[in-house]
Parts: C-alpha cells; structure tokens; sequence
C-alpha cells in the first residue's frame, strides 16, 4: 500500500535505465551512457570496420600512384630504405589493429573487450598516420623522377 492507500504497483527494474552512469556523466534519457562499455564496444566495431577499409583503400591508392609513376624503393640511399620499409611495417602493423579493434568477436567479458578494442583503435590509427608519415617522408627525400 502506497501513502494514498491504494496497493502499490512494483515493475522489474530495467536494466537499460537502472545500471549507473560509467563515465562519472549523468545518463542520457532513457538511461542510456554513451561512453558506456555496450555503447562504445558498438561503435568501435562498426567504425573500426570503415576504418579499416579506409586504411586499405588510402594505403592502395597511394601505394599504386608512387609505383606506376615509376619510383621504387631501391632508389632511396641505406637510411632512406630502412625508413620507407620501417614505415611500411607500421602501416601493415596499424591495420592489423584497426582490423581487429572493427572484428565483432569479443574475447572475453564486454569491460575488458571495451578496453581492449579502445587501446587497439587508439594506438592503430595512431600508428598509421605515423608509418604513412614516414613513407611518405622516404618516398619525398628521395631522388626526383
């Protein structure tokens, strides 16, 4: 019975609104957290996966422009080689991550996947512009066609 004497009526609790914000943030309405681990695991694996062929496509197209137009690796002096093959292997390595961040498989509980998958995002896109910086950088020091 509630203070108005008519019986009280109890809902199951809803675990959409009842779980508490994870980021220090009140909850959007409705109780939904966009930084939550649900929320942001959704989004790094759709976004991961345009990443991803982004990375592809940008690394194809660049890569096809410099070897049609001619240039090859081989023209670059010793240190100027180590760099465009280093660069190279951060590229590769950067969308290896990507890849895996934007896969929907999760490998052990959602909290751990979310940090898992965050730090693989960060630190692939994070290695990709710096291993295509420094392809670039080679491609550019090297000798005119």
């Amino acid at each position: 019975m509630n203070d108005s004497g008519t019986p009280a009526t109890r809902t199951a609790p809803s675990p959409a609104t009842d779980l508490p914000p994870t980021t220090g943030q009140p909850p959007l309405p409705g109780g939904r957290d966009l930084m939550g681990p649900v929320e942001n695991l959704q989004r790094i694996m759709w976004t991961g996966t345009i990443w991803f062929v982004g990375g592809v496509v940008a690394v194809a197209l660049a890569f096809s422009a410099v070897l049609l137009s001619g240039w090859r690796p081989d023209v670059l002096s010793t240190p100027g080689e180590v760099v465009f093959w280093a660069g190279g292997v951060v590229v590769a390595v950067s969308l290896g991550l990507i890849g895996w961040s934007g896969c929907p498989i999760l490998e052990v509980s959602v909290p751990v996947a979310d940090r898992n998958k965050s730090r693989t995002m960060q630190l692939g896109t994070f290695s990709f512009l710096v291993g295509s910086a420094l392809v670039m950088f080679s491609v550019l020091l090297g000798p005119g066609a």
